[in-house]
């Protein structure tokens, strides 16, 4: 997470947004702590927040995301499914989803969530669908990579989030750099995607959220 200076906002409206949410319950506010203390790069809360509402609003039953971590983006979008719902999730780091599992399990929903341990361009191909949703989070380099595979697996109308597309609004300015690049590539691509009805939101460090339109060529 990052802290209110690196906002897209100006700082005192981050602080003021962020006052706002509820309190997180026990299991989510550890994941926070030990992302904080051993820099483990998770949603910001508002985020988490948002997917959850995202998998209840869409009626999510199976939910792809690109980036396990210590399960904390994970653990919002399993509670936002249908009850009878499955995560899918995909992670290279084989400890980081170990704690996930545990947590998963520890909140009541091991049964519900799918690991898949290996770097998510080998291991999407090997992925059956159709999802509701299609969270990105891990290689920012690989967003579009990513898309091209798992864009075919999602219904029509279900709905793609990808994380950190704002890059705390370094990708409006004239930085460059591979990762920077590559972001600005993958949202030009996602905004002009002929499949996609997309939009960039400020919340967290830019989220953008687009739906799956029927009628395009595939």
């Amino acid at each position: 997470m990052k802290d209110a200076s690196d906002a897209i906002l100006r700082p005192e409206q981050a602080v003021y947004l962020d006052q706002l949410l509820p309190a997180r319950d026990h299991i989510a506010a550890e994941l926070e702590h030990d992302a904080a203390l051993h820099d483990v790069p998770i949603v910001d809360p508002e985020v988490a927040r948002f997917l959850e509402v995202t998998a209840r609003a869409c009626g999510a039953r199976r939910v792809l995301e690109i980036g396990t971590a210590t399960g904390y983006s994970g653990l919002h979008l399993a509670r936002g499914m249908a009850p009878d719902g499955e995560l899918v999730t995909i992670d290279v780091d084989a400890g980081r989803q170990a704690t996930a599992r545990r947590v998963f399990q520890g909140a009541g929903l091991g049964e519900r969530v799918t690991l898949m341990h290996g770097p998510a361009l080998s291991v999407l191909p090997t992925v059956r669908g159709p999802f509701d949703l299609l969270f990105l989070d891990a290689v920012k380099t690989e967003y579009q990579a990513y898309l091209d595979l798992a864009l075919p697996l999602l219904r029509v109308g279900g709905v793609v989030i990808a994380d950190n597309v704002l890059r705390a609004g370094k990708v409006a300015s004239e930085e460059r750099s591979e990762l920077l690049d590559a972001l600005r590539d993958f949202n030009r691509y996602a905004m002009s995607h002929p499949q996609l009805m997309a939009l960039i939101l400020p919340l967290g460090d830019g989220l953008l959220y687009a739906v799956k339109l029927a009628g395009a060529d595939q």
